[in-house]
């Protein structure tokens, strides 16, 4: 099983599932990146896996491939200016389809989405923690923390 499946599972055992939902329904600022987006979305068209549900958007797992297809690019995000973003995909998942409510905040050239904003909640399908780019944590603090 995937990590999603496997952070759900241990969701689930440790009581954390409720505590979670009702904190990010609250205003928690929550950021979900790779298998954390899939854990947010409300819905995951290639798979039958239970999720928080607490974004409007349904994502596809392992949307590039395997392990092996994973892959660095540069990403043009208006939000945190002009410069683009280093962004690490490894096993990424993708947005498929969002709701009026949620913010489209980047997007490959092929025009995947790949990062999303609904108020407090933001949701990525690559890994800024691999990058030494302090943006996009510096937005999460600025702007989604400060919602």
């Amino acid at each position: 099983c995937g990590e999603s499946t496997t952070i759900m599972n241990l969701l689930h055992s440790f009581d954390l599932l409720k505590p979670l939902k009702e904190l990010a329904h609250n205003g928690l600022p929550v950021m979900g990146t790779c298998a954390g987006m899939i854990l947010m979305a409300k819905k995951v068209s290639n798979s039958d896996i239970d999720t928080l549900a607490l974004m409007d958007i349904e994502v596809k797992r392992n949307a590039f491939g395997r392990q092996l297809d994973s892959f660095e690019t540069e990403l043009d995000m208006p939000t945190l200016g002009k410069e683009p973003f280093p962004a690490v995909f490894i096993r990424a998942p993708l947005v498929e389809n969002t709701s009026p409510q949620v913010e489209v905040l980047g997007k490959l050239n092929n025009n995947s989405v790949v990062a999303v904003r609904q108020g407090n909640l933001l949701a990525l399908a690559f890994h800024p923690e691999l990058s030494s780019d302090p943006r996009l944590h510096r937005y999460f603090l600025e702007k989604v923390a400060s919602h």
